[in-house]
């Protein structure tokens, strides 16, 4: 397993070692002693999610604020996604920017984020399976989001808006403030 780290301080991706022979492929998805000793970061994971979505489908940008803030483990587990992360912690030198990658069933990367960011992804392909696991509890009352085309981020979904399928609570999320 090899984990780089992005331009935003905490983000890395993870890319894992992928065996393959006649019978298909295996790959170890995580293993949290190899990440605590290549990223310094200490984590336990205590909830996984999944969402299976059509082309165009983007979930977000969704984050939980205060003490059930999340850090996430995001991949693709069938076809291929484009994932954001944006950089919301106001002491970062990479304060508002953002990060994007594809994530696909081809790949098998996955992408790490720290807490005291929003997160959104999209689907490409004809369908996705999305599997994300966080280091806390969802928690409703400290759920928030961002609208996903807030001009401040500039985010390029890779496809036409015209295909975008969004939830009613995601089409509603606010522009960004600034704290």
């Amino acid at each position: 397993m090899e984990i780089e780290p992005t331009f935003l301080e905490g983000c890395f991706v993870v890319k894992p070692t992928v065996f393959n022979d006649g019978r298909g492929t295996f790959f170890e998805c995580f293993n949290q002693k190899v990440f605590e000793e290549i990223s310094g970061m200490q984590i336990d994971f205590v909830q996984d999610n999944q969402s299976i979505s059509k082309k165009g489908v983007l979930r977000g940008l969704h984050f939980q604020i205060g003490d059930y803030a999340q850090a996430k483990l995001v991949r693709a587990i069938k076809g291929e996604i484009l994932d954001v992360a944006v950089d919301l912690r106001p002491d970062s030198k990479t304060y508002r920017k953002h990060f994007s990658i594809v994530l696909n069933d081809q790949n098998n990367y996955q992408l790490f984020i720290p807490r005291g960011f929003a997160h959104g992804f999209i689907t490409l392909s004809e369908s996705s399976i999305f599997s994300y696991k966080c280091d806390n509890y969802f928690h409703k009352p400290s759920e928030s989001g961002i609208i996903y085309n807030d001009p401040k981020f500039s985010i390029d979904w890779k496809l036409n808006p015209s295909e975008f399928q969004l939830s009613k609570k995601d089409r509603e999320l606010p522009f960004f403030k600034d704290s």
